[in-house]
Parts: structure tokens; sequence; C-alpha cells
């Protein structure tokens, strides 16, 4: 596996070793050795989870204000570009996005820490997308930053107003918003 730092360096992108032949392919798509050694970061799994979207969905940005997560992500089959923005009030990139484009093709994964709203924008026709969390899913503290804050000003590549869930279209303002110390 190798590791890229993103645009924000706590946003890791990873890229898996993967084995093919006319078969098919194969590559490890967890090892938490290995993921410890390249990253740095010593995480524990709790729940994964699995959403399917259609083409222009976009979710996001979400994150809980306590019982934080930290996310590995990844696509099984489509397309989507996925977001991470710093939330953490003391860091030198508060309020900056990292993006990048994660598909079954590319099999690239993205670790996003504890502190930052994330959000992705599906680019094919369905996304199966799954993501691996350090904690627990609580609603009671589930928070949401507005998709298009100007603050923050994500260059998602829509073709169109996107298709968002109701509670994505009430999200904050960051300057609203309640942030990481």
């Amino acid at each position: 596996m190798s590791v890229i730092r993103s645009e924000i360096p706590d946003v890791l992108v990873l890229e898996p070793k993967v084995f093919g032949d006319d078969r098919g392919f194969f590559f490890e798509s967890f090892n938490e050795r290995t993921f410890a050694e390249k990253t740095g970061v010593s995480a524990r799994f709790v729940q994964d989870n699995h959403s399917r979207s259609a083409r222009n969905v976009l979710r996001g940005l979400h994150y809980q204000i306590k019982q934080a997560q930290g996310k590995l992500v990844r696509v099984v089959a489509g397309e989507v570009f996925d977001v991470a923005v710093d939330l953490r009030k003391s860091s030198p990139t508060f309020g900056k996005w990292a993006g990048i484009s994660l598909s079954a093709e590319n099999k690239r994964m993205m670790w996003i820490p504890v502190g930052f709203a994330h959000g992705f924008l599906v680019l094919s026709d369905s996304a199966d997308f799954l993501y691996k969390t350090t904690d627990y899913y609580a609603p009671e503290h589930e928070r949401c930053i507005l998709w298009n804050d100007p603050d923050i000003a994500i260059e998602w590549p829509l073709q169109r107003e996107p298709t968002l869930a109701a509670k994505d279209k009430v999200g904050r303002r960051l300057k609203d918003a309640d942030v990481f110390p």
C-alpha cells in the first residue's frame, strides 16, 4: 500500500497493492498492522457502512460533534468525488477541503480523521460506497455543513443541481456550525 498526503496533510489517500491477471484481481482492502505502519494512524474501527446512491446524489457534509468518527472510505462500484473539510478550529487548515475521485476502477481509499466533515458526489450511474468508522453512529450528535457554503468553496464537479437529502438542504454555514477545538 502506498500513502499520499492530500492538500490537508492529515487526510490520506491510500493506494492498495493490487494483484491482477486474466481471472480478475485481489487486494487487501484493510490490514490493521499495515494501515498503522504506513499511515502512522492507530485506529480501532467499530462499524462498517455501505450506501448505494444514484448519479448526481450529493451526501454531506456530515460529522458528529460528540462520538466523533474517523472514517476509512472506498467505492466498490461506480465513482464518486469524495471530500473532507477540516473543522478543527486550532488547525492551520481549518475550513479548508481536500477532494479526490474514488472509484471501483482506481481502488483508492481515503482516511478522514476525527474533526472533519465528510461528503461525496456520485459521478457514475450509481455508486456503492463503503466506509469504516472509529465510533458508532449517534444521530443526536450528527451535524451537517452546507454542501455549497461559499466560505469553504468546494469545487464539486457538478453538471447540474445535485440531488440532496432534506437534512443536507438545510446544513449550516461553517461560520454558524459547531466545530472542534
